[in-house]
């Protein structure tokens, strides 16, 4: 299928996301003690209202409503999330059989593997050539699927079991120890392994020549069947660059190489066409010979519908990027060849779309048989992936337990029902009307003793020692739980992880042994441990632990959108901050200054030429929409989303309402309201809670955190109107909501079915007593917090999380 064709398959989507990639880290050498600075505030044990406080999460659009209290994800199939397609259809899994028609054409037709590019083995299996001649084995529609018996348990294996091979774009196939042992001995000129010697080690030296003799033997191989070697990083550009050129000048044609983000270099073989094409007489007729073998393997995935297998994928408390890594490591290619446009809540039932690039639904779809709490189906082949930002929303089913509500004092059972469904509908009838205040949620700004927004605002101030030490924090409670020290009358539940995190940063912080502290430390904890292992390591230029005050350096260790992930945060808080003063001061009166987006109301606006949407999502979901004379990283689109400040007859027009206002996130390339709400961005980012910055002086010398800001709707409304249900249970465990799957194998979770955490001495006193729970679906929009809209239905401190989290602590 012509790249054009494609194109024009291919649906209009969102802008999308920053790849989340996390490098797998070892321990380091210890390293003497950093200089001491005093240990981070520990953070009292709150409540979320604290927090919400303190995040600017203040205002709501209907504040005299009743409110009402429950327990959110007390299962978790309390949490029900199916993700909305770009044509606006809510995802469900609906079968898990593979059909036996696939594409245009009935697989029945491919009659004793005739078809183009495809042979059987002397047993009868179905090969497909590949592009360099080689013969690989490939499952093909209609063809008998022979299964691989795995344990069941194999999936609580790490998915990273295929860490010892490179296995980043879909490169890593490792060449097998007999072709190892028939390696031709490369000559190489002793000036040159001097050269390289001097850049890279002896070590990795002998890892770069063996990785040239594999290629010599096998030079029509493709490039990723060949294990890439990853040289130490190279802080030096100029070294960084002799590193290259010398790559490319000992052995042309053989070696390409690239630079990591964490100035390692990755060194590769270079394609197949690339080495012929340098060496004419070799092998030039065998690449005329393949051509024809690439036009037949090609059009088998046509005759499907296109080289993309697009299906569903449902799973139960687990989080995307481990089902995905498990699959991955199942196919040989790990997470990488997978696309999907967001990652789902972990304690949650969720559907979503999922794609993966030349594999068949008949493998895929037995995976299956060894998935545990997930499934696949659905499945179709397209001509396009899916990306991170290829979504709508999200709709969401959400029980709430052991509902309580204002005004019930004294009430019986029986009014309490009442009263549930005037306040609930109520709630809910508002809520559809008028929207909520689109706050960021709390989850934007991290769960330890330092939140996230404080680490990017010392970012933004350039203190850089103070945000790694604050990265660092920990809570002198998790250290206690770790230490058994805890009282005897202590409530708070702390996770093995958070004990384990809290014991090894104090290692670090008192003693400096990097290596002691990274063998304690999770490996979850990516910043923490990339931190401490840059600190704490030998300086390659010249042999000296002299690292342990390179903060810039540390910080540009942690994979780039988590490290955005801080100054996005305080981006976030100004605007949580800026968008309560805003309701407070004029609530959903449209008034003089009010920013409006200026392609959304081009039909007001005649003599205004078009301005076309930027494709441009930031890492956690939320639009970035640029004004005219952009300079940030998307400049090289030809024309950028702009907004505009109303004049005092626009505003009073009633051609613009409260859902139209955005409000800038803080940055050197958007505009401010020009009202009072411009002037408070300056008001409040100039006091002691912004961080004493200027919201006209975003630019940064580390180029990196110069921001450029963006705008998100002030307002936002769900994407329709919403349901609900009041329910009446005993039992603790009752469930009221059915699962896909369940649907699927046409049965019903039954109380009990599910493991629930339950404090001894709850079960017998939940028994006896009558309880209500509200179930309500709401659909949202891909960068709307239902933390958030949870809150203005329920009001203050109505939304209470289930205490087996173990996030006490933090």
């Amino acid at each position: 299928m012509s790249d054009h064709a494609e194109e024009s398959a291919r649906p209009a989507k969102r802008a999308r996301l920053d790849d989340n990639t996390t490098p797998s880290l070892s321990a380091d050498t210890s390293a003497p003690a950093p200089q001491a600075t005093a240990t981070a505030p520990i953070a009292p044990i709150d409540t979320d209202l604290d927090r919400e406080v303190r995040a600017g999460i203040t205002e709501y659009v209907c504040p005299d409503n009743l409110g009402f209290t429950g327990v959110l994800k007390q299962r978790y199939t309390d949490f029900l999330v199916n993700e909305i397609g770009l044509d606006g259809q809510v995802l469900h899994l609906k079968s898990t059989n593979v059909p036996r028609k696939q594409g245009k054409k009935a697989n029945g037709e491919k009659q004793n593997g005739t078809d183009a590019g495809i042979k059987k083995d002397s047993e009868g299996k179905l090969l497909l050539k590949e592009e360099t001649g080689d013969v690989t084995m490939v499952d093909v529609p209609g063809a008998e699927v022979v299964e691989q018996k795995i344990p069941a348990k194999t999936e609580e294996a790490p998915a990273q079991e295929d860490a010892t091979k490179e296995t980043k774009g879909g490169e890593g196939t490792e060449i097998k120890p007999e072709e190892e042992k028939q390696e031709p001995e490369v000559e190489l000129a002793e000036e040159d392994r001097n050269t390289l010697n001097d850049i890279f080690g002896a070590e990795t030296t002998d890892q770069i020549v063996k990785l040239v003799g594999q290629i010599r033997r096998k030079e029509h191989r493709k490039a990723k069947d060949f294990k890439a070697v990853i040289a130490p990083p190279i802080a030096d550009k100029e070294k960084r660059t002799q590193a290259h050129q010398s790559l490319r000048r000992i052995f042309p044609n053989l070696l390409e190489s690239s630079m990591e983000e964490d100035q390692s270099l990755r060194i590769k073989a270079t394609p197949p066409a690339e080495r012929k094409g340098k060496n004419k007489g070799r092998g030039g007729g065998r690449e005329q010979g393949d051509a024809p073998s690439r036009n037949k393997g090609q059009s088998m995935w046509e005759e499907l519908g296109g080289e993309y297998l697009h299906f569903n994928l449902y799973k139960e408390n687990k989080d995307t990027m481990e089902v995905v890594g498990f699959l991955g490591s199942k196919l040989g290619g790990g997470a990488k060849a997978f696309g999907f446009a967001g990652t789902k809540d972990r304690r949650a039932c969720t559907v979503q779309r999922v794609c993966v690039r030349k594999q068949t639904a008949e493998r895929m779809s037995s995976f299956n048989k060894i998935l545990y709490n997930s499934a696949m189906g659905d499945w179709e082949y397209q001509p396009y992936n899916l990306t991170l930002g290829d979504l709508k929303g999200n709709e969401f089913t959400i029980t709430l337990r052991d509902c309580h509500f204002q005004g019930e004092e004294g009430l019986d059972f029986a009014q309490r029902r009442q009263l549930a469904d005037t306040v609930v509908s109520k709630a809910i009838s508002d809520f559809s009307d008028k929207g909520f205040i689109n706050y960021y949620g709390l989850q934007r700004f991290g769960s330890f003793a330092t939140s996230t927004d404080a680490i990017g605002c010392k970012m933004l101030q350039e203190d850089l020692e103070g945000a790694v030490q604050d990265i660092l924090a920990y809570s002198n409670v998790a250290l206690a739980a770790a230490d058994g020290t805890l009282p005897e009358d202590s409530t708070v539940l702390v996770s093995q992880d958070d004990r384990n995190r809290a014991k090894a940063l104090h290692l670090w912080r008192t003693t400096g042994k990097g290596g002691s502290a990274l063998d304690i430390l999770p490996r979850k904890f990516t910043a923490e441990r990339n931190i401490i292992q840059h600190l704490s390591s030998r300086n390659g230029r010249n042999g000296q632990y002299d690292r342990k005050s390179d903060w810039q350096g540390a910080l540009m260790t942690i994979p780039r959108t988590l490290r955005l992930m801080y100054v996005h945060a305080y981006q976030s808080l100004v605007w949580n901050v800026v968008a309560g003063h805003r309701w407070a001061t004029h609530g959903s009166n449209v008034v003089e200054g009010d920013l409006v987006l200026v392609h959304e109301h081009l039909d007001k606006e005649p003599s205004r030429a078009p301005a076309a949407p930027s494709s441009d999502i930031d890492a956690n979901g939320e639009m970035v929409i640029n004004p005219s004379g952009s300079e940030n990283a998307n400049a090289g689109a030809q024309q950028f989303e702009r907004a505009r400040a109303l004049t005092a007859a626009e505003a009073a027009s009633g051609a613009y309402s409260i859902l139209d206002i955005v409000l800038p996130q803080p940055g050197f390339d958007v505009e401010y309201p020009t009202n009072s709400v411009g002037e408070f961005y300056k008001t409040f980012m100039a006091s002691e809670k912004g961080g004493k910055l200027d919201p006209l002086d975003m630019r940064r010398g580390w180029r990196e955190i110069s921001l450029s800001g963006g705008y998100r709707k002030f307002l936002a409304r769900p994407l329709n109107e919403l349901g609900y249900e009041v329910h009446e249970y005993t039992k603790g465990d009752e469930q009221f909501v059915t699962t896909d799957l369940e649907r699927v194998k046409g049965e019903s979770k039954k109380a009990g079915d599910e493991k629930v955490d339950v404090e001894e001495g709850e079960e017998g006193e939940a028994a006896e007593q009558k309880k209500i729970a509200v179930v309500l679906r709401l659909q949202l929009a891909s960068s709307q917090y239902a933390t958030m809209a949870l809150r203005e239905l329920m009001k203050a401190g109505g939304v209470k999380a289930y205490k087996p989290e173990f996030m006490g602590g933090r």
